[in-house]
């Protein structure tokens, strides 16, 4: 008898993190799900790659701040793979703000971000969880940001978000087990597109600089390296729940 594949979720799965986290899982032999909110090009692109490794993709458009998606998005899981195993929170927004600029943000703002970044993540969970109950060794993986633990990144509504998330990551992981494993992640600064984007090219190259500088490491984070910790939490760490996983090269020890 042929042993089914595992099947691997990862929200916002069309660029960056998201993406080299679907290529992990699918690298290591899992059937996974790309899932995109606007534009479906690049999610091909990533569920092209996926498939010349080996996996079976479902591509499937869903905006996770919209409960109503999250439970078409596990009907559509159940009905093509039978089966979920690991769950990644990947998807997530914010507002390019500096902190000192406390009218840069406002209550709409706020409300927007925590949509995506929290009630999101809590609505992907509530319609997986059925599904992912029935797997041994099920996890979650909330991926969170060191910007709830230092203060820092791109405004307060985002910081605020995944301290949020860090604290929904902790309920759901006492809820939810012994059947579900729940962690976080919490990368500093990954060197993406989305990032540069939002910051400007010259800001954006000066904070990796200082970023670099301050590290213990002497290093930024990439995707592939916030991928790996997912691979862990989800599949590797089974007597590990409850835990939010610092990636940031060792910026909090301050190198002196």
């Amino acid at each position: 008898m042929v042993e089914q594949r595992k099947v691997c979720i990862v929200t916002g799965s069309s660029s960056g993190i998201g993406a080299a986290t679907v290529k992990l899982y699918a690298k290591q032999g899992w059937n996974v799900v790309v899932n995109y909110s606007r534009e479906p090009a690049p999610a091909e692109t990533v569920a092209a790659e996926c498939r010349k490794l080996g996996a079976d993709v479902l591509v499937a458009r869903a905006d996770i701040a919209s409960d109503a998606d999250c439970r078409r998005l596990a009907g559509l899981v159940e009905a093509r793979f039978g089966r979920a195993d690991v769950l990644v929170n990947n998807a997530g927004t914010t507002k390019f703000v500096a902190a000192k600029d406390l009218d840069g943000l406002d209550a709409d703002d706020f409300q927007r971000i925590y949509a995506v970044n929290v009630i999101g993540a809590f609505q992907m969970v509530r319609a997986f969880a059925p599904l992912l109950g029935r797997q041994p060794g099920a996890a979650i993986v909330n991926v969170s940001s060191i910007a709830a633990l230092m203060g820092t990144g791109s405004s307060l509504a985002y910081m605020a978000s995944k301290g949020a998330l860090n604290a929904l990551t902790i309920g759901l992981a006492r809820s939810l087990g012994p059947a579900i494993r729940v962690n976080a992640i919490a990368p500093g600064l990954v060197e993406t597109p989305w990032l540069q984007k939002g910051h400007g090219a010259e800001k954006y190259a000066a904070m990796v600089d200082a970023y670099r500088a301050r590290s213990a490491l002497d290093a930024v984070i990439a995707p592939e390296d916030v991928a790996e910790a997912a691979w862990f939490l989800g599949v590797t760490a089974a007597k590990t729940t409850g835990e939010v996983l610092l990636v940031d090269a060792g910026v909090r020890l301050t190198r002196g």
